[in-house]
């Protein structure tokens, strides 16, 4: 018995109608030709912003359910570049493994699904870029306190250069200089009280300047001393 495909077309609009509560939008009978919409449950048709949404053209061909529909995608909402073709694609693979039988409510489901899962991919890819964003300002925020590494050698440059800049070299250097101690001779040559001492104590004694004579009698041999050793000394006791 030869198959009925007018008959079988209109028991599927019935039954699609039915099922989808008032969603089903014939456009035409003769052939059968409707709109069904698919969303995910973030879709929100009043301010469109998030979720996915489109609407499934179909139309049935002479031959249909041993034929396949037609089938085209009107008013997509929020898909991204190539999803048409990758959801028409999609449902022409159900079309494949449905031939024979009624398949409308197949591939609205089949597309639904597909529709979820690529809102989830979307959904995930933005969150991974929106912690990727984080993670890169975080980061930035710590090189900011991290600043350049400090070695030994790098830190005594700088340490250096620092004390230079604020003075701090010269003034250690004068302070070093002054609390040098001096040797016999430094302290001799500075301190010119020394030079002074005999004729103070000459002063000191009720003798006046003047009456100091020098008797230069007692230097006139004096090339004559033997001063190189003590050796010579008879009663010298070395120490």
């Amino acid at each position: 018995m030869e198959r009925n495909h007018r008959e079988d077309q209109c028991n599927e609009i019935e039954a699609l109608d039915s099922i989808y509560c008032g969603e089903l939008e014939v456009l035409e009978t003769e052939p059968h030709k409707f709109r069904l919409p698919i969303a995910t449950t973030e879709y929100d048709p009043e301010v469109e912003t998030e979720g996915l949404s489109c609407q499934l053209l179909f139309t049935y061909t002479e031959k249909y359910p041993d034929t396949a529909p037609l089938v085209e995608i009107e008013e997509p909402t929020n898909f991204q570049d190539g999803y048409e073709e990758e959801l028409l694609e999609h449902i022409h693979k159900t079309i494949e493994e449905n031939i024979g039988i009624e398949m409308i409510f197949s591939l609205v489901s089949s597309a639904q699904e597909w529709l979820n899962v690529k809102y989830d991919e979307l959904k995930n890819a933005a969150e991974t870029a929106k912690e990727e964003a984080k993670r890169r300002v975080e980061e930035e925020e710590m090189k900011k306190f991290e600043g350049t590494r400090v070695t030994v050698e790098s830190f005594m440059v700088w340490k250096m250069q620092f004390e230079q800049d604020m003075g701090i070299t010269e003034r250690k250097e004068k302070v070093a200089a002054e609390s040098r101690k001096l040797t016999g001779r430094e302290l001799f040559l500075n301190d010119n009280t020394l030079n002074e001492s005999d004729l103070k104590f000459l002063m000191d004694a009720g003798e006046s300047i003047e009456s100091v004579r020098i008797d230069e009698s007692l230097f006139q041999n004096i090339d004559d001393l033997d001063l190189d050793s003590d050796t010579d000394d008879e009663d010298y006791v070395p120490e």
